[in-house]
């Protein structure tokens, strides 16, 4: 299994591309099912999840034109409503699949879905089975596949008991093809979801409300497919962000959208962090004496979970004390005995708040990523630190950043995968 050797303690600078959203992307390949005409998909990142979502629907039966960061998709002789457990259950957004599926079909089988395991009792997915229920559907939980079917899936009014993106989007996709007015209650705001609304309305679907807690959808029979651009990915554009302000460098993002991460933006005014910001481009200039503050995650437009690793290694090298506390997961926070034993001043409270007391000097270490935000906090520390890293299971920052090594190198980073 590969892994990084980084050499640390280097100022960087130069510019960094952002690439297409994970977030965005991996909905919008279930998306193809939505329609038997042919969908292209551009500024799509070459990542893992990309790559199962695409064999899925390969094995769906799906035709599929790929290049290096476009894809066109013709769904039109799909008859299989199974999703093969073989590769639905190595990454979680294989549940996206199945809205699709029962919204054409009137039914779908699948496997409970893999990817990251964050948290003490994983990822349960009782808000889409709760949706799909009520929208009329049946739902048979087998010893290792979810049945669900349906004679005629119904409109229905529906709230989010707790706030999800992917539940969100997933109850978009279904309706769209539902009879009548479908109201969804407590939405995710997320950017990724109006991104999925847009591309729906252009193809002949009713969304009102997209990016606000009420989201109203008019049924249609049927909608077109035509050309999605992934929109920037607002996690790359954050972490380089955190990147250049840990390591005192100067570095350009390009090919973002800063509006994406205000709430961090904001938080760099207060903590003394330099910037400039344009439409599509964020330099980050050299900070000295950048001051400790606490965050606290929360849903969008709040401060991102897949933020808040990267977060705490900048909070290794602020001055004062900082307060990290984690909403979204359980026990996300659990990564930070490896920042310690960099030499970070962490002491954790209790599963979802650790206390951060900074400047420290990190040095490099032997470490394993554990998930792919917290592997690229991990990546952040090592070119933070003193000496040599070796960061293991690097398989977990493939999953979220498209040849990562070789950009960083772009700037100056002193990083390698070896075998």
């Amino acid at each position: 299994m590969p892994k990084f050797i980084i050499q640390g303690g280097k100022s960087l600078s130069g510019e960094i591309a952002v690439g297409g959203a994970k977030n965005n992307a991996q909905i919008m390949l279930p998306v193809s099912l939505l329609s038997t005409e042919t969908i292209k998909i551009t500024n799509l990142p070459d990542i893992d999840g990309v790559d199962k979502s695409l064999e899925l629907l390969q094995d769906l039966g799906a035709e599929i034109k790929r290049e290096k960061n476009s894809v066109e998709i013709n769904t039109a002789k799909i008859t299989k409503t199974e999703l093969d457990a073989k590769i639905a259950d190595k990454f979680r957004t294989s549940v996206m699949f199945v809205g699709p599926l029962l919204a054409r079909f009137g039914k779908v089988s699948f496997p409970h879905p893999g990817g990251c395991v964050i948290g003490a009792s994983g990822r349960p997915i009782d808000l889409f089975i709760e949706g799909y229920e009520a929208m009329g559907a049946k739902v048979e939980i087998g010893e290792k596949f979810y049945h669900i079917s349906a004679e005629k899936l119904h409109n229905f009014d529906y709230f989010f008991t707790t706030v999800s993106v992917t539940g969100t989007q997933s109850l978009i996709m279904t309706a769209c093809l539902i009879e009548g007015k479908t109201i969804l209650r407590n939405c995710a705001m997320e950017p990724e979801i109006e991104a999925l609304a847009k591309y729906l309305n252009q193809q002949g679907a009713k969304i009102e409300s997209a990016g606000t807690p009420i989201i109203i959808i008019e049924g249609t029979k049927k909608l077109q497919a035509g050309n999605c651009e992934i929109i920037p990915d607002r996690m790359e554009a954050g972490s380089f962000a955190l990147l250049a302000a840990a390591t005192k460098s100067e570095i350009k993002i390009t090919h973002c959208n800063p509006e994406h991460i205000l709430n961090l933006l904001n938080i760099f005014k207060k903590i003394g962090v330099n910037y400039e910001v344009g439409p599509d481009w964020l330099l980050m200039k050299k900070s000295e004496n950048i001051k400790a503050y606490g965050i606290k995650t929360h849903e969008y437009p709040g401060f991102p979970t897949d933020l808040q690793s990267p977060y705490a290694v900048l909070m290794t090298q602020a001055n004062g004390v900082s307060l990290v506390q984690e909403t979204i997961y359980d026990r996300r926070l659990i990564w930070t005995d490896m920042l310690s034993q960099m030499g970070a001043n962490i002491i954790m409270c209790d599963p979802h708040r650790v206390v951060i007391s900074g400047p420290t000097k990190l040095y490099g270490k032997k470490i394993i990523s554990p998930d792919i935000r917290a592997g690229i906090a991990l990546v952040i520390a090592a070119l933070t630190a003193e000496g040599l890293t070796e960061i293991d299971n690097i398989y977990q920052i493939d999953r979220g950043y498209e040849k990562l090594d070789e950009r960083l190198r772009l700037i100056g980073a002193d990083i390698s995968r070896v075998e």
